[in-house]
């Protein structure tokens, strides 16, 4: 990170905590071993110079922070900063409101949240979807009716502004009754794909998918929470990121599959909807 992004997130962060004291000035400086004179210059801007190590861990045990987040490293505001569990296992019971992923979209409403499915989104998905693919995993149908309606009032709130990226063959080998679904009868694929088609053309533009060439472009399943975390999706467990440089990787990421979309936004309610016509393979022209 540049020296004067380095300064101007801490100056940023510092100013945060300044307010969150309730404290004047002069009483914050004195918490942290300095006089206010230079609390004042750290908080001006008329520097890009940095305080000593000593006042930043004064500052970060008085103030119950990580050194990470102080210099704008990290999302995670906790002391334990970079050494927190790397895994966060979503163990499937109870209902979706209450897990940690409902928990992260709630942080990040208002912010930009980027996905990429590990199958067909689940906002999109049928009930008779969910019932034949809980009947060849381990993953409860409940709780996916819950996160499938959850996602769906989600994104319907007007402060909702998400992306989501998937390769064009996924749909085109569901379409046809390929892979995992070639025991899902044709006549609820042709509905599955109706009903996509009418969310994609309602929930538009708060909700956007784009349709990338997957022999261009490879990604795992993954969710961007705005500024705050990642969370790559491995079944019941979640590899969750908070360093702000891993967002961003993965950010760029993402960016690159929307780059080598094939099918916008504006054209997937129509792409979804060729594909529950007569014909069952991949359309090359809408």
């Amino acid at each position: 990170m540049d020296k004067r992004d380095l300064s101007g997130q801490f100056r940023e962060r510092l100013k945060a905590l300044v307010q969150r004291s309730g404290a004047n000035q002069s009483a914050f400086a004195a918490g942290i071993g300095i006089d206010r004179s230079a609390l004042s210059q750290l908080l001006s801007g008329a520097t890009t110079r940095l305080p000593r190590a000593e006042t930043l861990m004064n500052i970060a045990e008085r103030h119950r922070v990580s050194l990470d987040w102080l210099l704008g490293l990290s999302q995670d505001e906790g002391l334990t900063g970079e050494i927190r569990e790397t895994f966060e296992i979503e163990e499937g019971g109870g209902a979706f409101d209450r897990t940690l992923l409902a928990k992260w979209h709630a942080e990040a409403a208002g912010t930009k949240i980027r996905y990429v499915p590990a199958g067909l989104p689940d906002l999109l998905r049928t009930d008779a979807l969910i019932e034949y693919e809980a009947n060849i995993t381990s993953r409860s149908r409940e709780s996916q009716y819950d996160e499938t309606q959850y996602r769906i009032d989600y994104t319907r709130r007007p402060e909702t502004d998400m992306e989501v990226c998937m390769p064009r063959h996924m749909l085109d080998i569901f379409a046809a009754g390929m892979g995992v679904w070639n025991e899902f009868p044709e006549r609820l694929r042709r509905a599955q794909l109706e009903h996509m088609a009418r969310l994609l053309d309602e929930l538009y533009p708060a909700f956007r998918l784009f349709l990338y060439d997957g022999l261009a472009r490879y990604s795992i399943p993954y969710t961007i929470f705005g500024p705050y975390r990642a969370a790559i999706f491995a079944g019941d467990m979640y590899l969750v990121l908070n360093a702000t440089s891993a967002i961003q990787t993965l950010t760029r990421h993402f960016d690159n599959l929307i780059r080598a979309a094939i099918i916008n936004p504006h054209e997937a309610a129509a792409y979804a909807a060729a594909l529950a016509g007569p014909r069952s393979g991949p359309i090359d022209a809408i």
